[in-house]
């Protein structure tokens, strides 16, 4: 485990030493009840089959199952989980100035080329005791994850170096899209993408199905791994992680892509 006060090792050279990315820097699993948990873990596998889903409709949903919880500590569990109800909103590509920072650039817009759209996202992880965030980039036309790390708390910072690093590895995107979470209209955030000369592009408000691609990839990685395993701790989760973004890219095969893997489709693709 990562040691932030160590003496002699500065936390790089422990990164290192463990063979994880600095960008991708985990912290402890953050600690809740077992009770909030449960309903926690519920509320993640309940919003990959009903996004659409509002606080009232999961209240009445968990009373039937027995949970004795008022509206008040549901809505800070679903802040927690990330829940955005899924719902149509008019002119999702106009700016609002109120509520909207950057306009959304995707409609109508057909990718053709690697690195032509990257999408960048946070999701909730369950853990054995507390729960943890992950966040991924996906290259739209090739499905491609270009870069992801984990943390226990969704930072600025943590997400603009994933972006970093991706950059790194892999060259700049001409745009890069997300919601309008905090981190992503961030100075930090928004500087290193206009630094770079990259078009910036969010979500319209209350609209998850704009990010449609990245939302798919989470429905992947907790089904087909993250539920699977009860991880316990950020080394663990990282390392299965990394496991699984190997096989996702370069074994997966996608029926969307005529059954290649996204690292396949990535690598011939002309930039």
């Amino acid at each position: 485990m990562i040691e932030k006060k160590h003496k002699k090792l500065s936390i790089t050279y422990q990164c290192e030493l463990l063979s994880l990315n600095r960008s991708s820097l985990y912290y402890l699993p953050v600690p809740e009840r077992e009770e909030n948990l449960k309903i926690l873990r519920w509320l993640d596998e309940q919003y990959l089959k009903t996004p659409f889903f509002g606080t009232r409709k999961l209240h009445k949903e968990l009373r039937a199952l027995g949970e004795n919880l008022n509206i008040k500590r549901l809505r800070r569990l679903m802040c927690i989980q990330g829940w955005q109800t899924l719902y149509p909103a008019p002119n999702t590509s106009k700016s609002d100035p109120s509520s909207y920072k950057y306009p959304y650039l995707l409609k109508d817009v057909k990718t053709t080329r690697r690195n032509q759209v990257w999408a960048i996202d946070i999701t909730y992880i369950p853990m054995n005791k507390g729960f943890m965030y992950l966040s991924a980039i996906i290259d739209l036309h090739t499905r491609y994850v270009v870069g992801w790390g984990v943390s226990n708390s969704m930072t600025a910072e943590w997400v603009t170096g994933i972006v970093s690093e991706s950059i790194k590895i892999h060259g700049r995107p001409e745009i890069l899209n997300s919601d309008q979470g905090s981190q992503f209209t961030s100075d930090v955030y928004i500087s290193l993408l206009k630094k770079e000369g990259i078009q910036i592009s969010m979500d319209g408000k209350g609209r998850a199905v704009d990010n449609i691609f990245i939302e798919r990839l989470w429905r992947s990685v907790k089904y087909e791994h993250v539920y699977l395993y009860a991880y316990s701790d950020g080394v663990s989760l990282y390392k299965g992680l990394e496991e699984y973004f190997e096989f996702y890219n370069h074994k997966r095969i996608h029926q969307s892509l005529n059954y290649e893997t996204p690292g396949r489709r990535y690598m011939k693709c002309a930039a």
